[in-house]
């Protein structure tokens, strides 16, 4: 199994709709992506550390992830979600 972490730090121009609109087009993906099998998102608790939000996904293996990133729908978030932030970082580990 592979998991697929994203932190995010918004820039500081980002709005409660913004981030509202984020965490709609982020719920939509399960639907669509058939790679994903778990799908975890939200806002930190503590906003005063490093990242403002956070996304944990799961996929069977790389390839899956492979999948999931060359999907039209995955790779219109990812450009709105790059338009939000200020700072963002991603990483995959197999467990």
């Amino acid at each position: 199994m592979l998991k697929h972490v994203v932190l995010a730090k918004f820039k500081p121009e980002v709005t409660a709709s913004d981030i509202a609109r984020l965490k709609e087009a982020l719920a939509s993906l399960p639907g669509i992506i058939p790679e994903i099998k778990g799908y975890d998102f939200g806002q930190d608790t503590r906003p005063e550390r490093s990242f403002d939000f956070a996304l944990v996904s799961t996929f069977a293996d790389a390839e899956a992830l492979k999948g999931y990133i060359s999907q039209p729908d995955h790779a219109a978030v990812g450009k709105f979600i790059r338009t939000l932030c200020e700072n963002l970082k991603i990483v995959d580990f197999t467990y």
